[in-house]
């Protein structure tokens, strides 16, 4: 296999770099590293950038941020809160001044308690990108930047991703889903057929990418979200080319919550404050070593809330015991059966993989990749570099091509039922359907009651059978089973009214409607009044997943 580039990070970090440079940027951000590539044009090898003094390393910065006082825009950033030793919060009032595993809650409609900064999520965010823009738009001339989004909640966190770029002065803006830059940055040769997953620190992403091209085609990419300065539809002119993804699955908990586990459980009476949990964190990271034998305990010295010398002792397999009794394999299990089974719609078989490929700090934990082994039969593992994979993977992606992705979810319509007399939800595109699509789905819709005026287009969302779903109980991340029969959530806030002139009849056909959705995720439709052929314009009904 010819090395990647990925094999050159050695001989690049660190790399001094001149304002007249040209190219790519790529910025992951995750809930416990941000990790920032850049990409010349006239180079073949990718650069971690170094931003003192936010970043740890050349590259790697803490997702961190602290507003030091009541002005807004008085924020410290990343490393910064470290080597100021802010992460301690040994001032009880300047608690919620601290920001930190704030992605997981990034489109999420609600945040738990847990998080208590005064800073919302997507602010957090926000502002770590825009620090980041601003010192990396100094030094380079970034023609490109490449975005990763998480599986779970990409559709809102695309709308966020967006909006938060608006005002960075770059022609082209693309995003790609975190599985599938991994499964560029693991540096497999195009026509690969690749299962990801993606352990993150408040995330867990598992996927199942077809990397097209070889054998003379070309090999694939991302999305565009702007091009030359403009949306790319309709803009570029250049074939597009794929990644396939055939089934993906996602569920919120991650790395952190594994702290917190560990601290509730060595320490049932103490508040897991955030020195606390960057203690349990060491802990794990000990833990995770390869050549450690499963019984030797391994201790950490802390001081507790009441400044008492206390310690956090565990072995590894204390911490298996631990993970195991709180559902960690049964989640990556039920991950795992919901990416085959939708990947199965798409014809494929388990025995098509070429490899397993592990990124994420959680990926190190032993006890996962026994387990992936041990249900993945022979097929060979790959562990590109953690924490660097998805950025690295994003910085492949090229101008002017996209993901065929499919959807997370299905989409459903409410709608008349003529033979039952009530309104039934009508499946429109299952979970595992292909978007863009090829071709729309045509729909006739009949009027409920005499003298209707419009028809509402309603649409939601069903469960996937066996889905599971993280609530949280006395602050920790507790697994339960979602009872997902006939459940449908309903999707955006607006209803869509087709008005009908004249008024229908009930049971009467009145409309035919062709679905589709488009190059961003979106649902359109259009379509026609049966009894008199007069014209439904196009209507966009916003985004799905």
């Amino acid at each position: 296999m010819e090395n990647s580039k990925i094999d050159q990070l050695e001989n690049i970090k660190g790399t001094d770099i001149n304002n007249n440079d040209f190219g790519t940027l790529a910025i992951d951000l995750g809930s416990s590293t941000t990790v920032v590539v850049f990409q010349n044009e006239n180079s073949q090898f990718p650069e971690l950038i170094d931003l003192p003094p936010i970043s740890r390393s050349p590259g790697e910065i803490p997702s961190l941020i602290w507003q030091s006082s009541a002005k807004e825009e008085d924020y410290l950033i990343g490393q910064q809160i470290i080597d100021l030793n802010l992460i301690r919060e040994e001032e009880e009032e300047e608690k919620n001044n601290l920001s930190q595993d704030f992605k997981r809650w990034i489109g999420s409609p609600e945040i738990d308690a847990i998080y208590d900064s005064k800073i919302s999520p997507e602010k957090a965010g926000e502002i770590l990108i825009h620090k980041i823009w601003e010192k990396v738009s100094e030094r380079l001339n970034i023609k490109r930047l490449v975005l990763t989004a998480p599986v779970d909640t990409y559709r809102e966190y695309r709308t966020w991703i967006v909006n938060v770029c608006n005002s960075l002065k770059v022609k082209e803006i693309a995003l790609v889903d975190e599985p599938t830059a991994a499964a560029m940055g693991a540096g497999l040769a195009p026509g690969s057929t690749l299962l990801v997953l993606d352990f993150g620190g408040s995330t867990i992403d598992m996927s199942i990418v077809a990397l097209e091209g070889g054998e003379g085609k070309a090999s694939p990419i991302a999305q565009l979200v702007r091009f030359d300065g403009n949306n790319l539809e309709g803009k570029s002119t250049q074939v597009l080319r794929t990644a396939k993804v055939l089934g993906k699955a996602g569920i919120r908990i991650g790395g952190k919550d594994i702290d917190r586990w560990i601290v509730s459980h060595l320490l049932p009476d103490e508040q897991p404050t955030n020195f606390i949990l960057s203690i349990a964190e060491e802990l794990k990271c000990d833990l995770s070593k390869l050549d450690l034998k499963e019984t030797l305990v391994i201790s950490k010295k802390i001081k507790s809330n009441q400044e008492e010398e206390k310690f956090l002792k565990l072995s590894r397999k204390g911490l298996e015991e631990l993970l195991i009794d709180k559902g960690l394999l049964e989640s990556i299990k039920m991950l795992f059966t919901q990416t085959i089974n939708i990947a199965k719609r798409n014809s494929f078989q388990l025995q098509d993989l070429d490899s397993v490929v592990l990124v994420g700090g959680g990926s190190q934990i032993p006890l996962i990749k026994n387990y992936l082994s041990s249900i993945c039969n022979s097929i060979p593992f790959l562990t590109p570099p953690p924490i660097e994979a998805i950025a690295l993977g994003a910085l492949n992606l090229t101008p002017g091509v996209q993901i065929k992705d499919i959807l997370n979810k299905g989409v459903s319509l409410k709608c008349w039922n003529k033979k039952n007399e009530k309104h039934i939800w009508h499946p429109l595109f299952l979970a595992g359907q292909t978007w863009p699509t090829n071709k729309p789905l045509e729909i006739i819709l009949a009027a409920s009651i005499n003298n209707q005026l419009s028809i509402d287009l309603i649409i939601g969302e069903p469960e996937e059978e066996g889905s599971h779903e993280i609530i949280y109980i006395d602050g920790l991340p507790t697994l339960k089973k979602r009872n997902s029969k006939d459940k449908i959530t309903k999707l955006n806030n607006t209803t869509i009214s087709i008005t009908l002139e004249p008024p229908g009849q009930i049971g009467q056909d009145c409309i035919k409607l062709s679905f589709n959705i488009n190059q961003n995720c979106q649902l359109e439709v259009e379509g026609i009044d049966l009894r008199n052929n007069s014209v439904i314009t196009r209507k966009n009904l916003g985004s799905i997943r």
